[in-house]
């Protein structure tokens, strides 16, 4: 019963470090696409789930051909 809290409690604490990486990298195009687009483009502030959109959608257009988004 003790190894079972063990990895439940292992699961939580990896789940909320990648919720915690999450906010601290889609934070900033957030911000700065609410404070810039509007305002140089006309476009709509987005959500910060929007944002984090964003960020994951750029990452697998962007990254380098040695990434799992790559194209088959």
């Amino acid at each position: 019963m003790e190894t079972l809290q063990k990895i439940v409690g292992a699961i939580g604490l990896v789940i909320i470090i990648v919720a915690g990486i999450a906010v601290v990298m889609s934070l900033p195009v957030w911000l700065l696409w609410n404070w810039l687009m509007p305002e140089i483009f006309g476009l709509k502030e987005i959500t910060w789930l929007q944002a984090l959109g964003l960020l994951m959608l750029s990452g697998c257009l962007f990254r380098s051909s040695g990434s799992s988004c790559k194209k088959s």
